[in-house]
């Protein structure tokens, strides 16, 4: 992902998220960032890590990682689900279909790696 979109996601959760906005604690002592967050919470899902693989790197336990991507996803549909999470269109099936052809890897439809 590159930086320009991954910051306007930051920027977008921690402005309209209530989980991503930055707080402060009884002690007066900031809380996890929204940059910290959405790192973790990036990092896991493109690397396939653990929850708890980001303990050291970013100082956010397992029950805090799994809590950041819940509430990530959750934010992501509600702020851009409308404009970029749809069903494919008979144009856009279409257009798959005849790159499948092309490449001659039939069946690749329903796979979740398609479209990388």
């Amino acid at each position: 992902m590159n930086k320009p979109l991954f910051m306007h996601f930051v920027d977008r959760l921690s402005n309209e998220v209530e989980f991503f906005r930055p707080k402060v604690d009884a002690l007066g002592r900031p809380s996890l960032s929204p940059l910290q967050k959405c790192t973790a919470v990036i990092r896991g899902l493109a690397y396939g890590t653990a929850a708890d693989a980001v303990d050291e790197y970013l100082r956010l336990g397992e029950t805090t990682t799994l809590s950041c991507v819940e509430h990530f996803v959750e934010g992501i549909i509600y702020l851009f689900g409308e404009e970029y999470i749809r069903r494919s269109t008979p144009a856009d099936l279409q257009r798959l279909l005849n790159v499948d052809e092309f490449r001659r890897f039939l069946g690749m439809i329903g796979s979740i790696d398609y479209m990388h």
